[in-house]
């Protein structure tokens, strides 16, 4: 296993420091990831003031039994979408007792890509204890490789949690 980027520790600084401020905690659900998000907020001592949780769920069993995303949600649009990501996020945020959780569901590649869903494509849900819920899409280089594309979606996952 190699070790987080010192860019993501730094940003994941800002994250705990942003949260500590504002007396706010933070959750991540993660798939495509593998739990890089939650390993850079937990690379800095003293986060478990802030950080809650971190849910790896790379298999889809793993998405329904651990953060309640609904069978049929994988089923209809698969898991790396909109709805799934939104699910992740919103179960990530009704299980940790945080106040925002952000969810990653995509395909880093080399393989599992399709043409409607190449490698590199990438959704973000982040949930927010007031309601809210926000879902961006990216579509990373695919030529960049399967870390790279990892770490661009921890960076923007770690941007998304910012309050």
């Amino acid at each position: 296993m190699s070790e987080v980027a010192p860019a993501l520790v730094e940003a994941a600084a800002g994250v705990l420091e942003a949260h500590r401020k504002a007396g706010t905690r933070v959750a991540m659900a993660e798939s495509c990831t593998g739990g890089l998000v939650s390993a850079a907020l937990t690379a800095i001592a003293g986060s478990s003031d802030v950080f809650t949780a971190g849910f790896v769920t790379y298999a889809n069993e793993a998405k329904v039994r651990m953060v309640g995303v609904e069978p049929v949600l994988i089923e209809l649009h698969g898991a790396v979408s909109r709805e799934v990501a939104t699910a992740m996020a919103e179960g990530a945020l009704s299980r940790s007792g945080a106040d925002v959780a952000v969810a990653i569901t995509g395909v880093a590649g080399p393989g599992g890509g399709s043409a409607a869903k190449p490698v590199g494509t990438v959704w973000f849900a982040r949930a927010s204890s007031d309601g809210a819920t926000t879902v961006v899409l990216k579509n990373f280089d695919e030529d960049a490789g399967r870390e790279a594309i990892r770490t661009q979606a921890a960076s923007e996952a770690l941007s998304l949690l910012l309050p």
